[in-house]
């Protein structure tokens, strides 16, 4: 990415992405690793390559028509999510163990003990319904604060606060039947 484009707030470079391929490949490079844990998260990793994908397509025929009323991250989110149930949709099974990226392993005893907590941790994400998955997913997953949240679902803030302490309650509950100690 050139200094120059990389100076530019997201606005900026989605109004010049819409005539220039490097402003928005600097769009995609700026934004591709959070859309990527994102879909990860909410799809598994083995589909997310195909969702970030679908996204980035989407939003380069959207940039004509981005008014830059939201925030473009709070755009970008929601065409992550969609893109996201479309997939979901389409596959009807996540397999769980495909939800969480792993990190990397130290042992094989410890990486033994990652998997069987990922797949744990997705067991009980897909345990809530969608409006605490979703909120509790961006929340933690990709990091945004209340408001953006509230952007991006369409939700009161209220609406938002209560679906992610909710949400948490139901998952602390779920690891603690589950033998974890959240």
């Amino acid at each position: 990415m050139s200094d120059a484009l990389s100076q530019l707030d997201d606005a900026a470079l989605a109004k010049l992405a819409v005539r220039d391929d490097h402003a928005f490949e600097a769009l995609v490079n700026r934004h591709a690793a959070g859309v990527h844990r994102l879909a990860a998260n909410t799809v598994g990793s083995g589909a997310a390559d195909d969702v970030v994908q679908e996204v980035f397509i989407a939003v380069h025929k959207g940039l004509k028509g981005f008014r830059g009323e939201a925030q473009f991250s709070t755009w970008l989110h929601r065409i992550t999510l969609n893109a996201c149930y479309k997939a979901l949709q389409a596959r009807q099974n996540i397999p769980f163990e495909d939800v969480l990226e792993p990190p990397a392993p130290h042992s094989p005893v410890r990486s033994s003990e990652q998997a069987d907590i990922r797949d744990r941790l997705a067991a009980a994400l897909q345990s809530l319904p969608q409006e605490q998955r979703e909120a509790v997913t961006l929340r933690e997953i990709s990091g945004l604060d209340y408001a953006e949240i509230a952007a991006v679902t369409g939700a009161e803030l209220g609406t938002v606060k209560s679906r992610i302490n909710r949400g948490r309650a139901a998952l602390r509950e779920w690891l603690t039947q589950a033998g974890l100690k959240p």
